[in-house]
C-alpha cells in the first residue's frame, strides 16, 4: 500500500491548491517543500511582497501629489525603509502561515525538504522515500540568467534581491520591460530612485495590446521613468559604489553605457526542475525546457504529472492554481479543465494594466472580422474624483456575432475590473450582454459597460 494517494512537489500556488483540492476529494495527500515557509516564490519572494511595496509606494505618491488637491494639508510622509521592509515581511508571514493552517485543516502532510523522484511512484525527501499512486511536479520557476551579467543579489539583483535591498538606491537600471521589471521599477521610482528601463525590443510588455503598451509607456514616463528601447545588454560590471551597464542599440550597433547604483535583471523566468531526476526517469521535456504534458497534465512517465511554471504557458500564479485544481480532479477521477482563453494578466503598477483573451494585433494577423469598443476613464466620474482619469477600457468583439473576444484595460483598478469580462467570456457573452447589465454608479466599472456600449450604438458618456 502506498504512503499516499498523491504527493505534490512544491508548495507554491499550483502545488498547495492541488494538494488541498485533492484532499477535499478524499485523497491521502502530501506536499514536499524545502523552504522554511509554504507558498513558493509567489508568497515569499514574488507576487505578495511586491504588491506590498507597490501599495506602500503608491500611498506615498498619493500623499506627495494628490493630498493637497483634496485639502489634506501637511508634509508628505518620509520613507522609513526599515519599517517598510518590516511591513512587507509581516504581509508575507501572514500569508505563508495561512497556507500552513490550510494544510492542517485539510489534513495535507507537509514533507519538509527537497524532493527527488528515484522511480515512478516514489519521492525521496532527505533520507526517506515515500510512495504514492500519483506525483505532481509543481516546482515553479527561477529567474532566467543573462549572458555577461553575474547576479550577486546586492548590486546586480533579480526580483528576489530587489525586494530586499538594504536601502532605496539613488538610481536603478532595469533590464527588461516586462511585468516584473516595470512593477519593481515603479516602486523604486516612487520612492525616489532614478529609474531607467533597458529593453531589447522596440516596445514594452510584449504580448500586450499595442495601444495599451504605448499609453502605458507614456504614463510611466510622466512618472519619471526613462526608457531605452531596442537595446541589447552585453554586460554589467561593478564599478565604485554602483554598476556600469553596457548595451548596444540594435538599430545601428552603437555601444553605450549606463551607470546605476543597482541593476535589476528582469528578463524572464525559466522552469525550475533541476534535481528531480527527470532525465534518469525518462520524463520528456519540451524544446524550450518545460516539462512536456498532454491535455490531462500527464508526463511521458505514467503516474507523474506536471503543472504551473514547470510546463508551457504563461508563468502566472493563477494559471498554476487553475491547473492544480484541475489535475487534482483528474487524479481523483473527475473531469478537471482549464479554459486557457480566459486567463487574465495584470500589471500592478499605477495605473494598473489588465488583459484577457485576444489582442487586436492577433485578430488582425488572423484575418478575423472584429469591432472595437473603447471608453476613456476621463469620462468616468469616479475615476476623475480619484485623480485616475488616465487610461481606457477596450473591448474586442466578433463583428458578426458580437461575442466578446478579448479586453484590455489601463486605468484604476484594472486588475479587478477585468474579471467582469472574464466571467462574461467564460459564459460566451456578447458585448451587448455586458452593455445591458446594470452597473452601480458611481464606480469605475461603469467604464467597462460604456466600452461594451461602444461595440454597439455608442457609449453614453463620450
Amino acid at each position: 500500500m502506498s504512503d499516499f494517494d498523491l504527493i505534490v512537489i512544491g508548495a507554491g500556488p499550483g502545488g498547495y491548491v492541488c494538494a488541498i483540492r485533492a484532499s477535499q476529494l478524499g485523497l491521502r495527500v502530501a506536499c514536499v517543500e524545502g523552504r522554511e515557509t509554504l507558498g513558493g516564490t509567489c508568497l515569499n519572494v514574488g507576487c505578495i511582497p511586491s504588491k506590498a511595496l507597490l501599495h506602500a509606494s503608491h500611498a506615498l505618491h498619493e500623499a506627495q501629489h494628490n493630498f493637497g488637491k483634496m485639502g489634506l494639508i501637511g508634509a508628505a510622509p518620509a520613507v522609513d525603509w526599515g519599517r517598510m521592509q518590516a511591513y512587507k515581511d509581516d504581509v508575507i508571514a501572514q500569508n505563508t502561515r495561512g497556507i500552513e493552517f490550510l494544510f492542517k485543516k485539510n489534513k495535507v502532510t507537509w514533507l519538509k525538504g527537497w524532493a527527488a523522484i528515484p522511480a515512478p511512484g516514489q519521492v525521496r525527501v532527505g533520507d526517506e522515500v515515500h510512495t504514492a499512486r500519483a506525483i505532481v511536479i509543481a516546482t515553479g520557476s527561477e529567474p532566467a540568467p543573462l549572458k555577461g551579467v553575474d547576479i550577486d543579489e546586492e548590486r546586480i539583483v533579480t526580483s528576489t534581491g530587489a525586494l530586499a535591498l538594504k536601502a532605496v538606491p539613488a538610481s536603478l537600471a532595469v533590464i527588461g520591460g516586462g511585468v516584473i521589471g516595470l512593477e519593481l521599477g515603479s516602486v523604486y521610482a516612487r520612492l525616489g530612485a532614478k529609474v531607467t528601463v533597458v529593453e531589447y525590443l522596440d516596445r514594452l510588455v510584449p504580448g500586450q495590446d499595442g495601444e495599451v503598451a504605448k499609453t502605458f509607456q507614456r504614463l510611466l514616463a510622466r512618472q519619471g521613468i526613462d526608457f531605452v528601447l531596442g537595446a541589447a545588454v552585453s554586460g554589467a560590471t561593478p564599478a565604485g559604489d554602483g554598476v556600469s551597464l553596457a548595451y548596444a542599440m540594435r538599430k545601428d550597433g552603437r555601444e553605450k553605457t549606463l551607470d546605476a547604483a543597482v541593476v535589476l535583471v528582469a528578463t524572464g523566468r525559466r522552469p525550475h526542475v533541476a534535481g528531480l531526476g527527470l532525465d534518469a526517469l525518462g520524463v520528456a521535456l519540451s524544446p524550450r525546457g518545460p516539462v512536456a504534458v498532454d491535455g490531462r497534465y500527464a508526463t511521458s512517465v505514467a503516474g507523474i504529472y506536471a503543472i504551473g511554471d514547470a510546463i508551457e504557458g504563461p508563468m502566472l500564479a493563477h494559471k498554476a492554481e487553475d491547473e492544480g485544481f484541475a489535475v487534482a480532479e483528474i487524479i481523483a477521477g473527475r473531469s478537471g479543465h482549464v479554459n486557457y482563453g480566459v486567463i487574465p494578466g495584470v500589471i500592478y503598477t499605477a495605473p494598473e494594466v489588465a488583459s484577457v483573451g485576444e489582442a487586436e494585433e492577433t485578430l488582425k494577423a488572423a484575418g478575423r472580422a472584429y469591432k472595437v469598443g473603447k471608453f476613456s476613464f476621463m469620462g468616468n466620474g469616479r475615476a476623475k474624483a480619484m485623480f485616475a482619469g488616465d487610461g481606457f477600457v477596450k473591448i474586442l468583439a466578433d463583428a458578426e456575432t458580437d461575442r466578446i473576444l478579448g479586453a484590455h484595460i489601463i486605468g484604476p483598478g484594472a486588475g479587478e475590473l477585468i474579471h467582469e469580462i472574464c466571467v462574461a467570456m467564460e459564459f460566451g457573452a456578447a458585448a451587448e450582454d455586458l452593455a445591458r447589465t446594470c452597473h452601480a454608479h458611481p464606480t469605475c466599472s461603469e467604464a467597462v459597460r460604456e466600452a461594451a456600449l461602444a461595440c454597439g450604438d455608442g457609449p453614453i458618456h463620450a
